[in-house]
């Protein structure tokens, strides 16, 4: 019997589904950006996000996606001609790559295996080839579900070369997974709205250390938009430079205040449950999974489909009839991999659902598959 599907699943690694509070906080009428209701609800934004990224540094709050505060980042700190690492596990290691290049940067792009993390002897042989101004990295790789040892790999960088700035890409990992800011002396963290804040896309924010700003003041990048100065000025009146996504602000007002009301360690186990739950399950298919183990991402999975099945189709017949939404592979993993994220207003019950799914669509395209195993080991596992 064919039956219309009312509830769209949304399983990726952001934008992510976002809770009622979420929604019914942003539901707000538009306030005065400049005037002292807004500047005290940005504060209060502000200091959560402190919280989040466990830092006493200075926040930047900017209207943009995570690609945006990445290149916020990096034109602040860069000078044309500046030699840079850029450590590139996958996709948005590739990123940071071209937007070091895009203003000049001397970059050395250093590359590897998709599914592998950043290797801490490889970084340490990079460094000691000669001074850099910084070093660039993932927190968590979204395209290929691999997450980076920060700690270890700033550790490196500080004992190498320690003038070096270190930079990361927390967008996706930020509360999914343990980033200690100061304590691992990170100069410049990025993280997005629509991951694990549970907030629409459209706000990228900044943890910038003293180091940084000293970087800034002799950075000779041309930028405008993205500068430092500019809201270094507005940042402590809790204003933006430029006009802020007022309903995304309130929304991350409330999703803060759900992850803290959760608590940190609670919010890290609940996904790293939900990564062991959807891997058991892959394993007890039979599925080979991209990343191993010892560095697999707690915000998404990437799975190799059944002999035979092609990624692209999975994702096709996923949505079409089951009405659940999962993530291609991008670049050279393109129909190879599927990925379903784990991050973010989702639960064990959601996962186990779109499993379900996901093994009657292989017994209906055929697939040598103990039918039901994945769904039991994660049944086992509750």
């Amino acid at each position: 019997m064919s039956r219309k599907l009312i509830k769209y699943n949304l399983m990726i690694p952001g934008p992510t589904p976002i809770p009622t509070r979420v929604l019914a906080a942003m539901n707000h009428d538009m306030i005065g950006h400049r005037g002292p209701l807004f500047s005290a609800v940005m504060k209060e934004v502000m200091e959560g996000l402190r919280w989040a990224y466990e830092t006493k540094n200075t926040i930047f709050i900017f209207p943009s996606s995570g690609t945006g505060g990445m290149e916020a980042a990096a034109v602040n700190v860069l000078s044309p001609g500046d030699k840079v690492i850029v450590l590139n596990i996958g996709n948005f290691g590739a990123r940071w790559a071209k937007i070091c290049k895009s203003y000049g940067a001397d970059v050395n792009d250093v590359k590897f295996e998709r599914g592998q993390a950043a290797e801490p002897r490889v970084l340490e042989a990079e460094l000691k080839k000669g001074p850099v101004k910084a070093v660039f990295m993932q927190q968590n790789e979204t395209s290929t579900g691999v997450i980076n040892d920060v700690q270890t790999l700033a550790k490196v960088v500080q004992k190498m070369q320690p003038e070096a700035l270190i930079l990361v890409d927390a967008v996706s990992g930020m509360m999914a997974a343990p980033l200690k800011t100061d304590e691992w002396g990170l100069d410049v963290v990025v993280a997005g709205s629509q991951k694990a804040f549970m907030v629409p896309p459209g706000v990228s924010t900044l943890s910038i250390s003293e180091r940084a700003f000293k970087a800034y003041e002799s950075a000779k990048c041309s930028k405008h938009y993205w500068d430092w100065g500019l809201m270094k000025a507005e940042a402590p009146k809790g204003h933006t430079y430029t006009t802020p996504p007022e309903s995304l602000i309130f929304g991350m007002r409330e999703g803060i205040k759900m992850l803290q009301e959760e608590g940190r360690e609670n919010v890290h186990a609940r996904h790293k449950f939900n990564r062991d739950l959807l891997r058991n399950a892959a394993k007890a298919l039979g599925l080979k999974l991209l990343a191993d183990d010892s560095h697999a991402s707690p915000a998404v999975t990437a799975i190799f489909p059944p002999e035979g099945v092609d990624g692209e189709e999975v994702r096709k017949l996923m949505r079409e009839d089951f009405n659940v939404e999962v993530a291609p592979g991008q670049s050279e993993l393109v129909s190879k991999i599927f990925r379903i994220g784990h991050l973010g207003y989702l639960d064990s019950l959601d996962l186990i659902g779109a499993w379900a799914a996901v093994e009657v669509l292989f017994k209906r395209l055929g697939a040598k598959i103990n039918f039901g195993a994945g769904v039991k080991a994660m049944m086992e596992m509750l």
